[in-house]
């Protein structure tokens, strides 16, 4: 059921409330995405010799793993919380996998490895859970509280459409990892039938990944921020990474 007033929307997100920090720089499902750009930092620390390393796969689980080191609890619940969003939704497989791509710029295509979408994010929520389950047995996933406030949807699309052309056009045409087709689609399915929140980190996850400008100067980027504000983001969850170039 839709909410009716935005009080409610804040409502949403009393599990997730989060501290100011400057060192949080994403949350949840899109935090984890982002990680493919510090995947050769992590091998050298934890594979110094690529001999011993173990697959794309696994290394990615044990990124997930450490999202229980990185953040205090609350934070790190809300990667179990996206997952939930996204598997309890009646998205397609393939808008999953389309979503997920381009925020990981390609490098990870569950499809390659006997995978669907969402049997790769159970694997991801187990990985996480049996670590958060180490240090607290007991440990039970709050149950997701997707944003489907109709007029945040709204919001979320109207902003995806201020870049929705050379965001479509870059993650078609990288200069490397997997092209992905129809993601401005995916994006706002993800957002009208799973979760605006989601959607739209989803969505900034992929304008970073692909660099698409956002000129700080631009009423754009002023969008941008003020919906970051709206979610209750973190100071940086917007604006670290973006492409928001004033030259």
């Amino acid at each position: 059921m839709a909410h009716e007033h935005e009080s409610d929307v804040e409502d949403d997100f009393v599990e997730v409330e989060f501290i100011e920090d400057i060192y949080v720089t994403d949350i949840g499902l899109t935090w984890l995405a982002s990680r493919w750009e510090v995947l050769e930092e992590f091998y050298r620390e934890h594979f110094p010799s690529r001999a011993v390393a173990p697959g794309p796969v696994r290394v990615w689980l044990m990124l997930a793993e450490s999202s229980a080191d990185q953040f205090d609890r609350s934070k790190a619940a809300q990667l179990g919380q996206d997952i939930q969003r996204l598997l309890r939704s009646p998205l397609s497989d393939e808008t999953i996998r389309t979503v997920w791509l381009a925020a990981t710029h390609g490098i990870l295509d569950p499809g390659e490895h006997g995978m669907t979408a969402r049997t790769w994010l159970q694997r991801i929520e187990e990985a996480w859970l049996a670590r958060v389950h180490q240090d607290d047995p007991a440990f039970v996933p709050p149950p997701p509280q997707p944003v489907v406030d109709e007029e945040l949807r709204r919001t979320v699309i109207q902003v995806i459409h201020t870049v929705a052309e050379p965001l479509g056009l870059a993650s078609e045409t990288p200069p490397y990892g997997l092209p992905v087709t129809g993601l401005v689609p995916a994006l706002e399915r993800v957002v009208t039938e799973a979760c605006a929140d989601l959607g739209y980190r989803l969505f900034l996850r992929a304008v970073k990944a692909y660099f698409v400008p956002v000129p700080a100067d631009g009423d754009t980027y002023g969008k941008f921020v003020a919906l970051g504000e709206r979610f209750g983001y973190p100071y940086w969850v917007v604006r670290e990474g973006l492409n928001d170039r004033t030259d």
